[in-house]
Order: structure tokens, then sequence, then C-alpha cells
């Protein structure tokens, strides 16, 4: 590959990526926001246009946890869709050979089968606190399909299972379950505090993937995969939030109790991801859990005040 244009390059995965790439003696391209603004069509074709880059890896999208998702769902729904959009149709018209489009497992089936196959995509209804997102990302993949189909480009989709690692938002407001975990259970620590407040039963089953294995596995595919289905990118492997909660626990020094607070929602009650396709073409994920966390948990304590 030539220069890789990584959108979303600053990131919890386009910084991933940019590691990985940097690793490989890759030479790569992004924009920061101020530099590139994603939603602006006109922009971001002359900027594909202008870097005429090898390969594009579309890492940017609009991001958050149960609460961002259900207090602002247009802006989830629109701006993901014109984000996708507007890079693929900027690919099209630069003739860009190889584009990965990243998605999501949430979209998948709210009740889908486990573990959860490519196939199940569109199956039944989606989980519906965060259903507008779901709907973007499936957007997404579906034009990567179009495309394939109607102009021939070999151009693929991928779908990350639950990420995490350094680089993550741990805003507990706006984060996903591991990073908000993480944190809680930080501060409760460094208070003192006798008890930690975790939302739901604690049962739902997750899997978690390092966003480092992610990226890994993003330059294998962009080498080796060219279908128009997309691809699942995960762990193979899920516990409960429950389990979760205690390794975070046990890693942070923390000893109190916690305190499940079952009137907010679990969300999806089993999210794993079938990875049987990638595995046999040559990937698997290789940070354990339990070392993400900790090399996660290092991280946060150098980058992120609170």
């Amino acid at each position: 590959m030539g220069n890789v244009y990584v959108a979303g390059h600053t990131g919890l995965v386009g910084s991933a990526l940019v590691r990985a790439l940097e690793t490989k003696g890759q030479l790569w391209d992004g924009s920061t926001r101020a530099e590139l603004d994603l939603l602006d069509r006109a922009k971001v074709c002359e900027y594909i246009a202008d870097t005429q880059p090898s390969a594009v890896i579309i890492a940017a999208a609009r991001v958050g946890g149960i609460v961002a998702n259900n207090s602002l769902p247009v802006e989830f729904l629109t701006d993901n869709i014109r984000i996708s959009t507007n890079i693929l149709d900027a690919c099209h018209d630069a003739k860009i050979a190889r584009v990965l489009f990243l998605g999501s497992s949430c979209i998948y089936p709210r009740m889908a089968p486990q573990p959860i196959k490519e196939e199940y995509l569109l199956t039944g209804p989606l989980e519906s606190t965060n259903e507008s997102y779901a709907i973007a990302k499936i957007a997404g993949l579906k034009l990567v399909q179009a495309y394939r189909r109607q102009h021939g480009h070999r151009w693929i989709s991928a779908m990350p299972t639950n990420l995490y690692g350094p680089g993550d938002n741990f805003d507990l407001e706006t984060s996903h379950v591991l990073p908000a975990t993480l944190r809680k259970f930080v501060i409760a620590h460094e208070n003192r505090d006798k008890v930690v407040e975790m939302w739901g039963t604690g049962s739902p089953q997750r899997e978690f993937l390092h966003v480092d294995d992610l990226a890994a596995a993003c330059l294998h595919l962009l080498e080796h995969y060219d279908d128009e289905s997309p691809i699942n990118i995960g762990t193979g492997q899920d516990i409960t939030i429950n389990q979760l909660a205690e390794i975070v626990a046990e890693i942070v020094g923390y000893k109190g109790e916690v305190f499940w607070d079952t009137s907010r929602p679990d969300g999806t009650p089993r999210k794993l991801l079938d990875i049987s396709r990638i595995m046999r073409m040559g990937w698997k994920p290789s940070i354990s859990l339990r070392d993400g966390i900790e090399d996660t948990y290092k991280w946060y304590l150098e980058h992120v005040k609170h």
C-alpha cells in the first residue's frame, strides 16, 4: 500500500490505526476536524482528490454510550450517514482502489442468535437504545456493497465488537461501559468510597476487543480480504458486566461494594460475535482482557484528570 488516509485518526480507533501503520513503516495521512469537516461534502471530495490515497479507512463517526444515543438520535443518524456517504462518494470520484468501512456490532438484531454470524444482519429488530447509530452504520456498509456491485470497487466493511484502550472516552455521561466502569472505580478507590454505583443488573454479557487488536485486524483485511459481506472482528469470548466490574475493581485496587441501579437500562442482553471467518484468514486477537484493561488503566492515570 502507498499512503493510507485514516478518517478519524485522532480518535480511539484512528489513533490505534496510526500506531499500527507506523509500526509497519506504512505512510499515512489524516485530518483534524479543524482541517477538514467530514460533514462538508465539497471539502471532503476536494481533499481526497488532492491527496489521492492508495487506501482509505473510515474510522470517523459520532459515537457515544446509551445516554448520548438516546438523547441525540437525530445527530447520531444524520451525522454518521453524512460522514460515510461523503467519504465513500469522494473515494469513488477519485477512483480510490481500497476502502475499509468500519461499522459496529450494534448493527445486528437485539435478539440475534449467539454468537452472531455476519448473515444475521437485518434479520430482526435493533436495540432501541442505539438504533439511530446502528441504522447509519448499516447504511454505510450497504453503500460499500452498492459501490462494489455497480462500479466494481474492491471496498470492504468490518464489524468490530465493543472496543476499548488508550485514547478512549472516559466521560461518565457519554462513554461506553468499559471506560465508564474504569473511571468510576478509579475515582472510588482514590476517594476511598465504600460503594460504587453501576447501571443495570450487571447480567448483560459483552465482548471487549483492545483497539490495537482491531487495528492489526484492519491492516490484515486490507491486504487479504475482498468480499462484499461485512466481516466480524472480535475476541470470540464475552463476560458479564458484573464480571467486568470485578476485574476492574481488582486492577485498580478498589475494596468496597458495588450497587447495581436496576432502574437504569441494561441494553442488549448479550452480544458476542462469531469471528470464525476472520480467524480462518489468519488473524486472531493477541491481547487478553486483563492485560488490555491494565494497559488502559496506565494510560488513564497518565492522561486523564478527574
